[in-house]
């Protein structure tokens, strides 16, 4: 009999898979939020709904940043917020740490312990994450 793998390992394959999705082709990511071990959202990054993706007509760069995209962590709350889901005391699984303004819609969205793959860029956020009682972990 196949050994099961482990809740963390489970959901961090989930948030990869849902980064496929991605159509920006500077980085794909992507992000699923848990409560009690339930999928309650995910997200990837991607354009404003109903515009041409990157893939399509590339990146739209500013200080070295695409800024096209709306951010698979706040595509996920938004999806969510969209479905009536309460996130609050749920985990986010990520393909990349988030960026400061990621991380500041996860804190107020009353996310308890981000789960990433990557560390990406931002080291403000370790700092922020101890001192509001986050739990911030590296997969």
């Amino acid at each position: 009999m196949a050994e099961r793998i482990d809740w963390h390992p489970y959901f961090m394959n989930i948030a990869k898979e849902v980064s496929s999705r991605s159509t920006c082709p500077r980085k794909h990511v992507g992000a699923v939020i848990v409560r009690d071990r339930r999928i309650l959202s995910t997200g990837y990054n991607g354009s404003l709904k109903g515009l041409a993706h990157c893939d399509d007509v590339g990146c739209l760069m500013e200080d070295g940043h695409c800024i096209a995209t709306v951010h698979a962590e706040a595509n996920a709350i938004l999806q969510a917020a969209m479905n009536g889901v309460r996130i609050e005391g749920g985990e986010i699984y990520t393909t990349a740490s988030p960026c400061w303004g990621c991380f500041k819609l996860i804190a107020n969205a009353g996310i308890q312990a981000i789960y990433f793959g990557e560390f990406y860029r931002e080291k403000r956020i370790l700092d922020y994450a101890e001192r509001i009682g986050i739990e911030l972990v590296g997969l």
